[in-house]
């Protein structure tokens, strides 16, 4: 099976030349340990070209069950029965920003196909634990690319304090951000915050097309 750095797509290798070594360091790190998601998947969210990555999005860390994580941050897969709190919390918003449909959306599959871009702060987890790669050094990649995407004018959507350290690399004015989705904040300042009509507005302005929610 191809290394991580093999996986992802050559505009991202030719815009982090850092990621070889970056990624090749973390895998030797991995090596025979048991990790979601499944190793084809890890890279997922840097499987296609950079020059189409419109918004990005950046979530925490893969979801704690394996039958939820797909590569890309927040989406589960198309035939997942239970959708986690989070993502609902996400749904819900997008529907009453945009109107967005629920019924077609829980694996995002429709975002990604617009230049939406799903990427963790951290790319993987020991099996059912959250937040236990955050040490691994996923941040200092994920840092990289965030400085790269904040260069090249894509517009960030950051929820909640782990994806805002990323703020840094974006023009305030162009940054959409607010509390996490999560149960335990959503209601502090999530709902209501229009992120999906927000970031079409940056689009837009910037002679863009939006994205249909």
């Amino acid at each position: 099976m191809n290394s991580f750095a093999e996986q992802i797509h050559h505009s991202w290798t030719s815009s982090l030349p850092q990621s070889v070594q970056m990624l090749d360091s973390i895998e030797e790190r991995l090596s025979g340990a048991s990790y979601s998601p499944s190793k084809e998947l890890v890279m997922r969210a840097f499987t296609g070209d950079l020059n189409d990555a419109k918004v990005v999005i950046f979530g925490q860390d893969p979801y704690p069950s394996s039958d939820h994580t797909t590569g890309f941050a927040f989406a589960i897969p198309k035939e997942a029965k239970k959708i986690p709190a989070s993502l609902r919390n996400i749904l819900h918003e997008a529907k009453a920003d945009v109107g967005a449909s629920r019924d077609r959306t829980q694996d995002l599959s429709l975002w990604i196909r617009q230049g939406v871009l799903l990427i963790n702060r951290t790319l993987t987890i020991s099996d059912n634990v959250s937040n236990s790669h955050k040490d691994l050094g996923w941040s200092d990649f994920t840092d990289c690319v965030a400085k790269t995407l904040g260069n090249r004018g894509v517009v960030p959507i950051l929820w909640g304090k782990s994806a805002q350290e990323l703020g840094k690399y974006f023009p305030p004015d162009r940054t959409v951000e607010s509390v996490h989705p999560s149960p335990l904040s959503a209601y502090r300042g999530f709902f209501g915050s229009k992120p999906f009509s927000r970031a079409n507005e940056i689009l837009v302005a910037s002679g863009k097309s939006p994205i249909n929610w």
